[in-house]
């Protein structure tokens, strides 16, 4: 995918980065050493082969001269921090950490390596499965899920703090982060922003009733697992977990666009989730109307040119804000 934010290094400077990472020695030499990972929306990773035959995956932060939205600042330093955190108390497949580097000696921005992990995206392969296989994949997705929401959190917020004791207060606050960084480049919801601002006031008593903080990824979606033989071999990608309600998961959001989304039936099977209560719900519909702001806003940080996200994106905003009490006349 491309992106503005796809920090591209020179092979000179990628070679020093292995260089630092595992010696001088395992340094490569010649040429088709690496190759670009295609499918993220945010850092750039590179898939490359080092001297004695080892496959690596470099991963490297947006340039700090592109405008990133307020919620994914420093964003490399929360994925290592969910790396551990998830490695620690799950036993969900992760690939492992070789060597991190927030210096900006050889590049101005964060940049880690990790083991290439061999596997196919289920994101590119899904639509293709049979169906009872996709189905087995999502079950164990939820299954991985529910480890990761296992993990708790001594206050809602940013793994990297600071943190709140009132989920309400967190999240609202998250929703305002991304409704200001729409302002501030102008993007054109279909909605006045005020009108955003009172949906969400309106149904925020349903946030009350989540009280325990508990790690979320958020960003779990088919494109970010790894599967081979018919198991899930790693889930990638960590860089936007926080401390939060675990009904916020993207695995949840067909419960109320399953045209968008698919039918979630599999995913809360392997989670082990009954169907969500009344107040459960609004708190669905609420973490809905939040992803697809960023799903609209992102487009234009992102410099997309293709206007296909943005106005999917924005078809899904006028769904949830017509389940939250608001259709258009």
């Amino acid at each position: 995918m491309e992106s503005i934010t796809k920090y591209r290094q020179a092979p000179e400077v990628l070679r020093a980065m292995i260089a630092r990472a595992y010696g001088d020695d395992r340094a490569p030499d010649g040429e088709n050493w690496f190759s670009e990972l295609g499918h993220g929306w945010f850092n750039v990773a590179y898939r490359v082969r080092l001297r004695d035959g080892y496959e690596a995956v470099l991963k490297i932060a947006p340039p700090p001269e592109v405008e990133v939205m307020t919620y994914e600042r420093g964003a490399m330093q929360i994925e290592l921090a969910a790396l551990n955190l998830i490695g620690k108390h799950t036993t969900v497949p992760l690939p492992r950490v070789d060597f991190a580097d927030s210096s900006h000696e050889l590049c101005d921005a964060d940049w880690f390596f990790m083991p290439f992990v061999a596997g196919e995206n289920l994101g590119v392969i899904g639509p293709d499965l049979p169906p009872e296989e996709r189905a087995a994949y999502k079950a164990q997705v939820g299954g991985l899920n529910r480890q990761i929401n296992s993990v708790r959190g001594t206050a809602f917020g940013p793994l990297t703090g600071p943190g709140d004791d009132s989920w309400r207060r967190v999240f609202t606050g998250i929703v305002e982060d991304v409704l200001v960084d729409g302002e501030r480049r102008n993007v054109d919801l279909g909605w006045d922003y005020d009108t955003v601002r009172d949906v969400l006031a309106e149904h925020a008593a349903s946030l009350d009733e989540v009280t325990e903080p508990r790690l979320v990824e958020w960003d779990l979606w088919d494109g970010n697992v790894l599967v081979r033989d018919g198991e899930i071999a790693c889930v990638i990608d960590h860089e936007r977990a926080f401390f939060g309600d675990p009904l916020i998961e993207v695995g949840f959001a067909g419960t109320q666009l399953p045209d968008a989304f698919g039918d979630p039936v599999h995913f809360m099977r392997g989670y082990g989730r009954p169907a969500l209560t009344e107040p459960e719900t609004v708190r669905r519909r609420l973490y809905c109307l939040h992803l697809m702001l960023v799903m609209v806003i992102e487009t234009v940080y992102r410099g997309h040119t293709d206007p296909g996200p943005y106005q999917w994106a924005r078809q899904r905003l006028d769904e949830v804000m017509a389940l939250l009490g608001r259709s258009r006349s």
